[in-house]
């Protein structure tokens, strides 16, 4: 009995007399009923004799279970070994942190992009969409193509400056052909001759030269109803619990070609995201200098009540300018209010992309041997500067998080603390990270036997080769649910982090009692939230000198290439005032040793150029550690960071030459090791 009310006599004595109605041997029927229960069919009189018999059982174990009390639960702090972190018998109960990876792309464009059209790009936001959720759909080059497994959410970045004006010239547009320029490219892409548009088009806007005759203002009514489309074709797609469609923008600024662009994402729906057109960067209603963006973006939240976020485009065409030390490209010096601002709006940084991976060069970091990868390094967005070595600093993931320790001692805040993250900036609406699925930068660049010969960008400066493009990147989160709401928090509490592609799964906690005994349990996860801190977060403050300890484990991608080692980055400023960086192999497969000189040996090979193909006959499934810093001086601000490794893989240039039958350019790497790179994890003495 629920309530622990036990039946009357009375109440007994009823249920009985209703079942000796319905039971046929009984020496007590009554004549009558009985001649109408021959009548009723057998259905009927066997579910009342059920129902009899329940209400009979049911009263009379209420009866018994009245005199046998069920005892109190046990408190569990009673019976509960100490050594057990849980809070209940069940370890799933009351957890509420993220217990869940969500995949996603945070840039991507369509054809509403202005460069994007012009390079070929014919697909609109509702096939990235239904690609990026797992549907099939044909490439502009007349492909089919599908993901080997579906997104989780994506991000539409669309360039905000002249929004919606290349569909527009697409159709012939009257008032856009009655100019001479727009005549001339319209005729051109007509012919077939849309990468030169394209160039053309990058290298007039990248230098603040694009015709004001063919731009579209945030004030126009085209540009009104183009932001309304992207707004209104995300609301389409967002499905809460199975699929995340968010609305965002890139914020494109280049300054002579110096890429500093950022992709404004919002937590919100149309309501609000619709109250305020995207910002651009073409005066004078658009800036390019970041500490207006922001302005922006805090008059959007002030009027809509909404939130935003800001992430940095992978800094390796910035030329030096994407993270300076001590002022900005016009000579403008930090303040309080840019370091402070920095670090409000802009959370994330776009570590690895298509063009090229972002973490580290090795000029840089000339003892890291994983340092040159994917490298891009000839000069800026458009070629028109080549790049030197002076500049590099301002542009890798690596050394900004150094300079942002540099910066925070001189100023109070570090601009730099971002959680890393990966993306594709792909222009063909098609998010390809695989290596076996790549389907390049923009439509020029889809498969083709020729693809890996062309150039990306030539000119006087320097030349950027068609196979140099990336197969990458992606980003993990770590959320209680999917939803821009769940997500977006992940985001802004760094709670995320950066593949090349790969789906592997990797959870990194800080902390200062962790233990081997806690990275035996099949749920890190528990005693990591329980006893320290995740990605993206800053160690609990501790006085004294006790060295943090580091709790990592990742798991392989079910359909990738085993792992390889895991490595812990520590990034510190010495006791002089000068950074310094140190990567440490925490954990890895086989039986292999650290040298002499402290390298751990290469864990080999098993591709097969001449096939494509790969055996996962060495590296593990998964590797896990707890780790604690030898090198520990608890009066040196340090950050952490992890870096996972597979073993090599085929790139996409050797897909593509054994599906075309074509060479591997000279040059041209034939495997990859895809990583991962977890959001650091901070202390401050």
């Amino acid at each position: 009995m629920l309530l622990g009310i036990g039946p009357s006599q009375r109440d007994v004595q009823i249920a009985c007399r209703e079942a000796r109605i319905i039971f046929p041997n009984s020496t007590t029927l009554n004549p009558r009923i009985e001649e109408t229960g021959r009548r009723n069919n057998m259905s009927t009189r066997l579910s009342l004799s059920v129902l009899a018999i329940g209400i009979v059982v049911g009263l009379v174990f209420g009866v018994a279970s009245s005199t046998a009390q069920v005892p109190p639960p046990p408190n569990p702090q009673d019976v509960l070994s100490a050594a057990y972190p849980g809070k209940s018998y069940s370890p799933y109960a009351g957890a509420e942190f993220p217990s869940r990876i969500y995949w996603g792309d945070t840039h991507l464009h369509t054809v509403a992009s202005l460069d994007a059209g012009a390079f070929g790009n014919r697909l609109d936001l509702r096939e990235a969409y239904k690609f990026a959720r797992g549907e099939e759909v044909v490439a502009t080059t007349g492909i089919p193509i599908r993901l080997s497994r579906p997104y989780d959410w994506l991000v539409v970045a669309d360039h905000s400056d002249n929004m919606g004006w290349f569909p527009d010239l697409l159709a012939g547009k009257p008032t856009l052909l009655a100019d001479p320029t727009g005549k001339d490219w319209y005729n051109r892409i007509q012919a077939g001759d849309g990468v030169s548009v394209a160039l053309e088009i990058i290298s007039l806007f990248s230098q603040g030269e694009f015709p004001e005759a063919m731009m579209y203002a945030p004030d126009t009514k085209e540009y009104k109803s183009a932001w309304k489309e992207v707004i209104d074709v995300a609301e389409e797609y967002n499905d809460p619990g199975k699929f995340t469609a968010f609305i965002g923008f890139e914020w494109t600024s280049l300054i002579k070609g110096n890429n500093m662009h950022r992709v404004v994402i919002y937590r919100d729906g149309a309501a609000k995201a619709s109250q305020m057109v995207a910002y651009t960067t073409y005066p004078p209603l658009g800036s390019p200098d970041p500490r207006d963006l922001w302005k922006w973006l805090t008059a959007f939240e002030d009027k809509s009540g909404g939130d935003v976020l800001a992430i940095a485009h992978n800094g390796n065409l910035a030329n030096g300018i994407m993270f300076p030390l001590e002022a900005q490209w016009n000579g403008r010096a930090f303040d309080k209010d840019y370091v402070t601002q920095r670090a409000k709006w802009e959370p994330l940084y776009e570590t690895t992309q298509i063009k090229g991976d972002g973490e580290t060069h090795s000029f840089l970091s000339p003892d890291d041997e994983f340092a040159d990868y994917e490298t891009w390094d000839v000069g800026n967005l458009d070629v028109s500067e080549a790049k030197t070595n002076e500049m590099l600093a301002g542009e890798y993931a690596r050394e900004a998080l150094k300079r942002g320790l540099l910066i925070e001692s001189r100023l109070g805040t570090n601009p730099y603390k971002f959680g890393q993250i990966g993306s594709t900036d792909s222009h063909t609406s098609l998010s390809t990270a695989e290596e076996d699925n790549f389907f390049g930068k923009h439509t020029g660049y889809e498969p083709n036997p020729h693809r890996m010969e062309h150039p990306m960008f030539e000119t006087p400066m320097g030349r950027i080769d068609g196979w140099q493009l990336a197969a990458s990147g992606l980003t993990a989160v770590w959320a209680t649910d999917n939803s821009r709401e769940a997500l977006f928090d992940a985001m802004e509490r760094k709670e995320v982090y950066a593949t090349t592609g790969s789906r592997m799964g990797v959870r990194f906690f800080g902390g200062w009692d962790f233990t081997e005994v806690d990275i035996q349990s099949r749920t890190p996860a528990h005693v990591g939230y329980g006893k320290g801190v995740p990605m993206g977060s800053d160690l609990p403050r501790m006085s004294g000198s006790k060295a943090p300890s580091f709790m990592v484990y990742a798991l392989k991608d079910p359909i990738g290439g085993n792992l390889d080692r895991i490595q812990i980055i520590k990034g510190w400023v010495d006791g002089s005032g000068n950074t310094q960086e140190k990567v440490y192999d925490v954990a890895w497969s086989g039986d292999r040793s650290p040298g002499s000189d402290g390298k751990l040996p290469a864990v080999g090979s098993t591709v097969d150029v001449k096939t494509a193909t790969w055996t996962n006959t060495i590296g593990a499934s998964e590797l896990g550690t707890v780790w604690v810093d030898p090198d520990f001086d608890a009066s040196q601000k340090a950050f952490y960071y992890v870096r996972v490794l597979e073993i090599p893989t085929p790139r996409w240039s050797t897909y593509d030459a054994f599906r075309f039958g074509v060479p591997i350019p000279e040059g041209a790497p034939v495997s990859t090791q895809e990583r991962a790179y977890s959001s650091p994890i901070w202390y401050t003495p």
